[in-house]
């Protein structure tokens, strides 16, 4: 009896060291992501910060991104290549702002006419195709994988002198989005690229008479409305289109249940910034005293819209799949207006 109660014993022992086993598998390192965003703090504090918190505190330790704003770790314009290489495990961007070498990335960011409301770009994704296709162009790219698209602020411009004609925009210098920044120079507007941090000082200096790169939540969000007097009213488009991206074999190494995590956290991040825009535009147009509004005539203003479809055939032109994304925009907008109210108002 002696000799067998050692021997359980012993054996007891035993299972428990193996059934603890598991334990030392967990306790290994976590994850660790560099995660770039292409706005300053300030705005990142609203359109990714809260996301990447989130993330860290759900993973329970398994996974942990650091977050770097623009321009810190690598210029906004090397994203993707940083991206590629693996400097980068992970970014947030427009496509054309960040230099992808695909086609469709000219629709990133700011596509003239567009869209009308925030709500329409997440609506395109997910009901008319533009996920699949996002989703191909970048599964011919190797070293990056597309995770997620979703929409922010309307395009308005701002500048130290009003602008209540086009042929105000002439000579203007303005910090912009590429494919926005492509069309406007058609009215003289003269894009112009300098690090995020540097807009409101080289505002200040008259480097830059103004900026076509957002809305009026992140104008005065980010200190931009402080030092620009007026505010253009008439919209370029109704929402930026931005993704979230990530190195491929920094995706390939996280488990299954962490990248839904990432992709349930990105959602949320989506959700987030439409009310906080949605909001943040209606109120700041009517109580916001830092910038004199000015609009451009209706008359006028027609033949920016006009220009505008000779503008998307330009980029249809580009391959047969941005025909295709253009020719979704143009069943969309044509949907949007059959419907009418609430969809469409005019």
């Amino acid at each position: 009896m002696t000799t067998r109660r050692k021997f359980l014993t012993g054996a007891a022992i035993g299972g428990t060291a193996a059934l603890a086993a598991p334990a030392a598998i967990k306790a290994q390192s976590p994850i660790k992501w560099r995660l770039q965003t292409y706005s300053g703090a300030p705005l990142g504090a609203h359109v990714i910060k809260p996301q990447i918190e989130a993330f860290n505190k759900a993973a329970n330790g398994e996974m942990e991104i650091e977050l770097y704003y623009a321009d810190q770790l690598v210029p906004t314009s090397e994203l993707f290549r940083s991206l590629q290489s693996g400097a980068l495990d992970a970014v947030q961007s427009d496509d054309a702002t960040m230099a992808s070498p695909v086609d469709i990335s000219v629709f990133g960011g700011y596509f003239p006419f567009s869209t009308r409301y925030s709500l329409d770009l997440p609506v395109l994704f997910d009901r008319y195709g533009l996920k699949e296709i996002w989703a191909e162009a970048y599964g011919e790219v190797e070293g990056v994988e597309w995770i997620s698209a979703g929409a922010w602020d309307p395009l308005h411009i701002f500048t130290k002198d009003p602008i209540n004609s086009l042929a105000d925009m002439a000579g203007k210098k303005v910090f912009g989005v590429p494919t926005a920044g492509r069309f406007l120079s058609r009215y003289g507007l003269i894009p112009v690229t300098v690090p995020w941090e540097d807009v409101e000082v080289a505002i200040q200096t008259g480097e830059l008479d103004g900026v076509a790169w957002c809305g009026f939540t992140e104008a005065y969000e980010v200190g931009w409305a402080d030092v620009c007097n007026y505010a253009l009213l008439n919209n370029v488009t109704g929402a930026w289109c931005g993704s979230y991206f990530a190195n491929t074999d920094s995706w390939a190494k996280v488990p299954d249940h962490l990248k839904e995590l990432f992709k349930i956290t990105i959602d949320q991040s989506h959700y987030y910034r439409q009310v906080w825009y949605w909001g943040g535009e209606a109120d700041l147009r009517i109580n916001g005293d830092k910038m004199e509004l000015t609009t451009i005539p209706a008359e006028e203003w027609d033949t920016v819209t006009k220009d505008a479809v000779e503008f998307w055939e330009e980029l249809a032109s580009i391959s047969p799949r941005t025909k295709k994304v253009v020719d979704i925009f143009k069943q969309y907008n044509e949907v949007m207006e059959k419907v009418g109210v609430p969809y469409r108002y005019s």
